[in-house]
């Protein structure tokens, strides 16, 4: 049995399209693709909501401008409240997954372990998850990406580390056939990349997955502690409006897999918080970056984007926040967003894009006692709010990430760095990088960034404190469960679509229990 898969122009108002099912799950990324091939394998009618569009290969046309409007939440320019951190995140069927770099990681076991110690998260360890990991790397092609085949501005990293004597490491990618192009961040024009489109929902559809593309979910209706409905409201692909045409779904079991932003506002729409911590502990890996001018042609918007990595300072000792090494493509709009120049000092830095590399060094939040996070709420309109405080031990952090990225630029032979600071600092030499200590490190001091966001609905056992149990499901609402990275209590310390992969594996038999 086939599914279908319907867009914006099938679903035309004011009309009103009724549909039952014993799953409907909410969002097309990372988790919910997985969850609805397994769910569809086991014969049950699974319905999907996705409110971003449908898109393949042939719609990828290696724009930025246009990657940024189509794939991207609110155009690529979602933020924090202050507008001090910008939120990278994907927005079409597949998610992140359409436009992360393919970096893919299974769960550390010492992050696991710190669940079970802080968080009572029991039953969920590396061996546990083995299988599951198994399982979708095999599906999805996760294989290390040979250090011969990275391009000059991950190839930083590998000579800057080896020469100060760092850990560093090839990464894994899931890809197949990849043409090193670079432009994972706009959607994959070779369907090299194995996103959830190309993947677990092209397996569910033609299982028999029903998708709703253009579509966005207004509420989860609930009576009587169960989820009775959710409703949605058919998009206009190009202007974003309404138009007019409802859907509403009676489902058996519902699932949110809208992400660790989009599914804690949409569960505070639909009323769905009774203990006060949907929104809470939201973790974003915030990232801080430093350029480095090089001699030779580094020309970083060629090549898979990410292939080398350094988990040399995700330990820093008590009290401290780890962090890891990771290399960010360097295309033109990207670039320029990141750049906090104007006028003559962005045309300089855009004259030397070819010869530029950019390191990231991405703060692990979420572990030390004292780090809550963020907090996702709403506006009083209704829309998104998300709060992020800088907190002293994260502007330490950020320096001493800025500090061993300046080393590692010198290691490897950069001619001078200049940091994002709005007044920049300019590195030539070891002398100079004691300068970065006079610096200030927080929000709108310099650019940061996040592409990895969790949390949101905490997993955990205490009903009180978190959001979903171990087995994802809500703790006061039987049939409604979460599968995606919201439910992390923490980050990662690693890329997170390869856990929630797995997680999304493991859940399938529990949702299924459900219906």
């Amino acid at each position: 049995m086939s599914g279908k898969c319907y867009i914006g122009p099938d679903l035309q108002g004011p009309t009103t399209l009724k549909e039952t099912c014993d799953v409907c799950i909410i969002g097309s990324g990372a988790g919910g693709a997985v969850l609805a091939a397994g769910l569809v394998e086991r014969g049950l009618k699974v319905i999907m909501i996705e409110e971003g569009g449908y898109y393949t290969k042939d719609d990828f046309d290696l724009n930025e401008a246009h990657a940024f409007d189509k794939l991207y939440q609110d155009r690529g320019l979602r933020a924090t409240a202050e507008l001090g951190i910008s939120i990278l995140q994907g927005r079409s069927v597949g998610g992140g997954t359409t436009v992360n770099w393919t970096t893919c990681f299974r769960t550390p076991d010492r992050i696991l372990k710190h669940w079970e110690r802080v968080h009572g998260i029991e039953g969920l360890d590396s061996e546990t998850l083995r299988p599951h990991f198994e399982s979708v790397e095999k599906r999805l092609g996760i294989a290390e990406w040979p250090f011969e085949s990275a391009n000059a501005n991950n190839k930083v990293i590998l000579d800057g580390c080896r020469k100060l004597g760092w850990d560093v490491a090839p990464l894994k990618r899931n890809v197949r056939s990849c043409a090193n192009s670079g432009y994972c961040g706009m959607g994959c024009p070779v369907s090299a990349k194995q996103a959830m489109h190309k993947t677990y929902i092209q397996d569910a559809l033609e299982a028999g997955l029903l998708l709703f593309a253009d579509t966005r979910v207004k509420r989860i209706e609930t009576k009587n502690n169960r989820v009775v409905a959710i409703h949605a409201q058919a998009l206009d692909r190009e202007s974003g409006k309404e138009t007019g045409a409802k859907l509403i779904v009676e489902p058996k079991v519902a699932v949110s897999s809208c992400g660790a932003i989009n599914g804690p506002a949409l569960l505070l729409r639909s009323g769905i918080n009774p203990n006060g911590r949907v929104g809470k502990r939201t973790m974003l890996h915030p990232v801080v970056g430093l350029p480095g001018i090089y001699d030779k042609p580094i020309r970083g918007f060629y090549g898979a984007p990410q292939s080398i990595s350094s988990h040399q300072f995700v330990d820093r000792g008590e009290g401290k926040a780890g962090f890891f090494i990771e290399a960010s493509p360097v295309h033109p709009v990207i670039g320029t967003f990141a750049f906090s120049g104007f006028g003559a000092a962005q045309r300089d830095f855009m004259a030397t894009l070819a010869h530029n590399a950019v390191v990231l060094g991405l703060t692990i939040d979420g572990l030390l006692p004292e780090d809550d996070g963020g907090t996702v709420s709403l506006r009083a309109d209704g829309r998104i709010h998300v709060d992020y405080p800088i907190r002293p031990f994260m502007a330490e952090t950020f320096l001493e990430a800025h500090i061993r990225l300046a080393e590692l630029h010198l290691a490897a032979g950069a001619r001078e760095m200049r940091t994002l600071h709005t007044e920049p600092l300019f590195i030539r030499s070891t002398s100079d990088i004691e300068k970065l200590r006079d610096k200030s490190y927080g929000l709108l001091e310099h650019p940061i960034f996040t592409a990895h966001q969790m949390g949101g609905c905490a997993m955990g056992p205490d009903k009180e404190t978190s959001v979903v149990g171990p087995n994802h499901q809500h703790h006061h609402i039987p049939n409604l469960f979460v599968v995606d990275g919201s439910v992390f209590p923490t980050s990662l310390g690693v890329n997170p679509s390869q856990t929630i992969y797995g997680m999304a594996h493991r859940a399938r038999d529990f949702v299924a229990e459900a219906v």
